[in-house]
C-alpha cells in the first residue's frame, strides 16, 4: 500500500489552522496601542489621538474599533464601599476591516468628553483618589478580544477653577477627591456618579465645621455648584448643605472668597435655619426649596440626597490593578 505523504500546500494549510487556533486563545494576535495626542483636557472638550494596530501571525477580522472613558468610582453595597470601575463614554473609532498579518495600521480619533467628566487634575497636580483613563478596545471575530488603557488628565473649566480657587485663600486645604455612584437630589445628571473633591477646614471654623465637600456638575450653559459643610458644635450639629447654578461667564467674574466666607459664617451663626442633610434618598412627595437659579448668591436646599445605584459599575479587583498605588498621601494644596 501506497504511504501518502504530506504535500507542501498540506503543511502550510495545518499551519494556518494551527495560528487561528492559538490566535482563538490570543496567542499571536494582532497587538493594539493608543497615543493620546490631548493626554489633558476639559469637560466639554475633545480628546485626540491614534490607534496603532500590529497585525499578528495571521489574518484577523476586526469587528470595530471603540474607545471607552473610564474612571474608578466608589461604590456602597450591603458589607461596606468598594471601588469599581466605571465606563462613562463610549465611541466607535472604525467599523470592520481584516488587519492583514504583519500590518501596521493607525486609526485617528477625536471623541467628545462629557460636560460632567470629573476633575482630575489641578495646575499640574493629581488630584488625589482620582483615576481616569481612555480603554481601547480592538474587538477581533473568532479570537481572544485586544485592549489597551491609558491615562487622561482632566483640569477644570476656568469656572470650575475660579471657585476651586477661592478655598485655599480661605485657609482650606485639600484632603483628596472621590467619585461616588449615585444621583444628587434635584440635580439633572447625565452620569451615574458624581464626584466630591473634600477639604479640611481653616483653623478658624476648625471647632464648628468638619470637612466641607465640593461637587460640580457641569453644562454648557454653566454649573449647578453643591457645597455640603460636616456641622459639629452647636444645637444644630450635622451636615448642611448650600446648592446654586451659575453661568460660566459669572462664575468669573464672582468673588468667590466673599461668597464662601459668608456661607461660613452663616453656618456659625444661624445653624438653626440652614437645612440638614445626609446622603440618604429622600420620598419624592417632599418638595425641596430650590437653590438659587442665575447670579452669585448661595441658595439653600432642603435636601441633597443621594439615591440609586449605577448600572454599569463592576465592583472587583479590577479597579486597583488598573489604578494601583493612586491612593498615596492625602492632604496638600491639591
Amino acid at each position: 500500500m501506497a504511504t501518502h505523504m504530506p504535500s507542501t500546500f498540506d503543511r502550510e494549510n495545518e499551519a494556518v489552522v494551527f495560528k487561528r487556533m492559538l490566535g482563538a486563545l490570543g496567542v499571536g494576535a494582532p497587538s493594539v496601542d493608543t497615543v493620546l495626542a490631548t493626554p489633558r483636557t476639559r469637560p466639554g472638550g475633545l480628546l485626540a489621538g491614534e490607534v496603532r494596530l500590529k497585525g499578528g501571525d495571521f489574518d484577523a477580522e476586526i469587528e470595530h474599533v471603540t474607545l471607552g472613558l473610564v474612571a474608578k468610582v466608589e461604590i456602597e453595597h450591603g458589607d461596606g464601599e468598594g471601588a469599581g470601575l466605571g465606563e462613562f463614554a463610549r465611541e466607535r473609532v472604525s467599523g470592520p476591516f481584516t488587519l492583514r498579518e504583519g500590518e501596521d495600521r493607525v486609526i485617528g480619533f477625536q471623541i467628545p468628553v462629557p460636560w460632567e467628566t470629573p476633575i482630575s487634575e489641578i495646575g499640574g497636580q493629581h488630584l488625589t483618589g482620582m483615576a481616569l483613563g481612555v480603554r481601547t478596545e480592538l474587538a477581533i471575530a473568532k479570537a481572544v478580544d485586544k485592549g489597551d488603557l491609558d491615562m487622561v488628565a482632566i483640569e477644570p473649566l476656568p469656572s470650575q477653577l475660579r471657585i476651586l480657587q477661592a478655598f485655599p485663600q480661605l485657609g482650606f486645604q485639600f484632603k483628596s477627591a472621590d467619585l461616588e455612584a449615585g444621583r444628587l437630589y434635584g440635580v439633572h445628571q447625565d452620569l451615574p456618579f458624581y464626584q466630591e473633591i473634600e477639604f479640611y477646614p481653616p483653623p478658624r471654623h476648625a471647632g464648628v465645621l468638619g470637612e466641607v465637600e465640593l461637587t460640580f456638575v457641569a453644562t454648557p450653559a454653566g454649573l449647578e455648584v453643591i457645597l455640603e459643610a460636616d456641622k459639629r458644635a452647636g444645637r444644630y450639629s450635622g451636615d448642611a448643605v448650600g446648592r446654586f447654578r451659575i453661568s460660566h461667564d459669572d462664575a468669573l467674574r464672582t468673588d468667590w472668597p466673599s461668597e464662601l466666607d459668608r456661607w461660613l459664617a452663616g453656618l456659625t451663626r444661624h445653624g438653626g435655619h440652614l437645612p440638614h442633610s445626609g446622603h440618604e434618598a429622600y420620598d419624592d412627595r417632599h418638595d425641596p426649596h430650590h437653590g438659587h437659579h442665575g447670579g452669585a448668591g448661595l441658595g439653600m436646599v432642603a435636601a441633597a440626597g443621594v439615591a440609586g445605584v449605577a448600572g454599569g459599575l463592576v465592583a472587583g479587583e479590577i479597579a486597583e490593578e488598573i489604578f494601583e498605588g493612586d491612593d498615596e498621601g492625602e492632604g496638600g494644596d491639591w
